[in-house]
Order: structure tokens, then C-alpha cells, then sequence
């Protein structure tokens, strides 16, 4: 077998791989013996029929197909391990024949989208933003407060009307220009009024009605709406009301302090602080290095492969996936509400992909650029950390450990230093944390 490697368009590379007479004929009899079974002839046991019989009854090329493929499974792997200095493979090929194929001319042809090599226009004395964010008395108070909320007693009302805050159980039916269109009606919604999970005007037209109340609610779709059909029209919504359930707080004090894990409030209320403080600085953090990856990105260009893409596009709608099931709710029930599909949702995350893809690069070609490396020393040092947080020894726990955890630590030290150094040769200007 020979091969060639020869650059094509848009991050693709061209394989093309030449296999000798010999390794055909041994590939073609390989493929007659794991596929002959499939196959009857008059006057022949199935799976005893001879190779030739077989070819001239169903035709020449019979296991031409699978010959290629087991030729390609056998030797593509080994080519792009040959060639890892080179090029990184980032999807699978796309094959074809070579010209004026025969078995005198056994040619594959493999064109495979490639890591893209990224050009850096600036990445040092320029001015970059820096975010710091400080946790106040208020932020902390605030907290304690979403967490006694999020502790609340459900407790259900008859007594007055429904109120920001409560559960509302309703049954609505949406109507569009009198009719009823799909997805805009259920019986027995349980509905947090004031957590806009339904669009603008809905929950503030439940919000006063009585219990057994039916009530008119008239509303827009916004523009940016996901369902298409929907984008910018008027609604009415029909709403019964048929039970409210109230929150009862849950006091901050000793008794609730102990209940959290804290001797006292006084002691609480520093845990949420400390919690709360390493927040803000891994905040600061992630949008000062988020900032300077964005303004490194306004001089840098890629020709970035669309598998390159669609795979960060997947990988954001899993996060969205797990996220909703979070929440009790099925992302294929949430898509078909809003009258979408999974293909068609990914679109909605293109461009934020693109932009992580870009950045990914940035952070490869500058670590390559800088000659920026992990020691076996700082490696061990945070195999260590990692060690003593399960209670295992490093030796110990560095057995047990994935290979690609190891490379990961070791990709993380140098992301690590390449931040900080990309921090030292720039001009860090403060920007007003949101």
C-alpha cells in the first residue's frame, strides 16, 4: 500500500491510497469468506458456493465493496497515526474512487476534514478588558433569601386571589384569530406565577383571578418567538383557575441554621458568603479569559470545518437536554411545544459554536506559539490535589486514573499558563463587572 497526502479546500486534506494487485486479491477473498452465507446458488449448499461461481451468477464486482472496506478500516487508522504531526482528522472522510478504477488500478480516494490552522493577526499590547466581581452584604442577604425560598412550605389558599409567587393550578386553551392552534392548551398546569416560563402578559393576567374564575387573557407572541408560526401574533388565552398554593418561608434561625449544617446563623450566614465569594472569583475569572480570547478573535481567522461546528451544536444542545430534565421536562415535549426540531433548534447555537471552536484554536496555535508545557512536577502536583480531595493516596489514585484525565491536567496547566502570560503582555484595563 502506498499513499499521498496532498492539502484540499476548506481544512480538508486529500488521501489517496494505492493498493497493489496483491493485497486486492487477498482483500476480495477476505470479503468472499465473511459474506458468502448471504448468497444461494442452484445446485450448492448456501455459504459453499465458490468465489467465482458466485461472481459470475451475481456479477464481477460482487465484494468489491466490502474488499474496499476492509482495506480502508485496515489502513486508514495507521495513515492518520503516520501523519499526526500534520494534520488532525476532525470528522470522518468522505470516499471515493480513484479514476479509471479496475483491479489493475485499485485507488481510494479519502478526503477528511481537518483541524484548521488559525492565523493570529495580535495577541499582545493590546487593550483587553478585566472583569472583577465583589460579593456585598445585599448580594448575601439576597441569597439567603432565594435559599429560604427555594426551602418553602407549600401551603394551599382559598381565601384570596392568586398572587406573584403562588402555584397556580389552571387549564388554558390559546386561540389565534378564533382558532385553536396546537400546542397552546393544557388541563391541570401547575403554573409559578412571576417565573415567566410562559411568554409576557400570561402569568400577570393569572395573577388576581379567584379560584373557579375563567378568564380571557389577551397576549402577543414576541418576534423572537421559537415557533415560527407564532413569531408576532395576537393571542387569547382562556384561563380557569382551580386551585392556588401559597409559600410559607421557612425563618432564618438557629433552628434553620442547624437544619442547613451550621452551629448559627452567624455561622450560615459566612458559609454562604465564602460560597458565594469563590462564585465571583471564578467569574471574574472565566469572563476576564472569555475577554481576552474575544478581543485576540477580532485579528484571527480559520477556515473552520462545519463538523467542527455541528459537534460544539450538539454538545450545547445536551447541556440544554440535561438542563430541562433538570427541570421535569423532556426536550422533545419543550420542541414540540414550540413547534421546532431538534435539527432545526441547533441552529439557534451556530454562532455561539462557531465562536468556541475559534477560540479553542486561538488557545492551541498560542500554547504551540509560546512553547507553553506542563512539567511531570506540576502534573503530580494536581494529581495530588485531586488524590487527597477522594482521600487516596497520589500513587494510589494515579493508577486508577484514564489516560485522558492525565491529559487533560496536563492541557489544563498550560491553558493556565498561556492566561497568565497573555495577562502579563497585554494591557488589562478594568472593565464595570454586571
Amino acid at each position: 500500500m502506498k499513499y499521498e497526502v496532498k492539502p484540499a479546500e476548506k481544512s480538508t486534506v486529500k488521501i489517496t491510497i494505492n493498493f497493489s494487485s496483491e493485497e486486492w486479491a487477498e482483500a476480495n477473498n477476505k470479503a468472499y469468506v465473511q459474506n458468502r452465507s448471504k448468497y444461494a446458488v442452484n445446485g450448492f449448499r448456501k455459504g459453499k458456493v465458490p468465489k467465482h461461481v458466485l461472481e459470475m451468477y451475481y456479477g464481477k464486482g460482487l465484494f468489491y465493496e466490502d474488499a474496499l472496506n476492509l482495506l480502508y478500516f485496515e489502513h486508514y487508522e495507521k495513515i492518520l497515526e503516520k501523519e499526526k504531526e500534520n494534520f488532525t482528522a476532525v470528522g470522518e472522510p468522505s470516499l471515493s474512487l480513484g479514476d479509471d478504477f479496475s483491479e489493475e488500478n485499485i485507488v481510494l480516494v479519502a478526503d477528511v476534514p481537518v483541524k484548521p490552522d488559525v492565523t493570529i493577526g495580535s495577541y499582545k499590547g493590546i487593550k483587553i478588558p478585566m472583569y472583577e466581581y465583589t460579593v456585598t452584604d445585599a448580594d448575601v442577604e439576597k441569597e439567603l433569601d432565594s435559599i429560604r425560598d427555594r426551602m418553602a412550605e407549600k401551603v394551599e389558599v382559598s381565601d384570596r386571589p392568586a398572587a406573584e409567587g403562588d402555584t397556580a393550578t389552571i387549564d388554558f386553551v390559546g386561540k389565534i384569530d378564533g382558532e385553536v392552534f396546537e400546542g397552546g392548551s393544557a388541563e391541570g398546569h401547575d403554573l409559578v406565577l412571576g417565573s415567566h416560563s410562559f411568554i409576557p402578559g400570561f402569568e400577570e393576567g393569572v395573577v388576581g383571578m379567584n379560584i373557579g374564575e375563567t378568564k380571557d387573557i389577551p397576549v402577543t407572541f414576541p418576534e423572537d418567538y421559537q415557533a415560527e408560526a407564532l413569531k408576532g401574533k395576537p393571542a387569547v388565552f382562556t384561563v380557569t383557575l382551580h386551585k392556588l398554593a401559597g409559600k410559607v418561608l421557612p425563618e432564618l434561625n438557629q433552628e434553620f441554621a442547624k437544619k442547613m449544617g451550621s452551629d448559627s446563623v452567624e455561622a450560615y450566614t459566612a458559609k454562604v458568603r465564602e460560597r458565594l465569594e469563590k462564585n465571583a472569583a471564578t467569574r471574574s475569572l472565566n469572563e476576564t479569559e472569555n475577554s481576552i480570547l474575544t478581543e485576540i478573535a477580532k485579528t484571527a481567522s480559520a477556515e473552520i470545518p462545519e463538523v467542527m461546528i455541528d459537534r460544539q451544536c450538539d454538545a450545547a444542545l445536551q447541556r440544554m437536554e440535561y438542563d430541562l430534565m433538570y427541570q421535569g421536562i423532556k426536550l422533545d415535549d419543550y420542541l414540540s411545544y414550540i413547534g421546532s426540531s431538534r435539527e432545526a433548534y441547533k441552529k439557534n447555537f451556530e454562532g455561539e459554536a462557531r465562536k468556541t471552536v475559534l477560540h479553542q484554536l486561538i488557545l492551541e496555535k498560542l500554547i504551540k506559539e509560546e512553547n507553553i508545557t506542563a512539567s511531570e512536577e506540576e502534573i503530580s502536583a494536581k494529581v495530588a490535589e485531586q488524590a487527597e480531595s477522594v482521600g487516596k493516596e497520589p500513587e494510589e489514585y494515579r493508577k486508577t486514573m484514564d489516560p485522558r484525565q492525565l491529559d487533560y491536567i496536563e492541557n489544563d496547566i498550560k491553558v493556565t499558563k498561556l492566561f497568565e502570560f497573555l495577562k502579563a503582555n497585554n494591557e488589562m484595563v478594568s472593565a464595570e463587572a454586571k
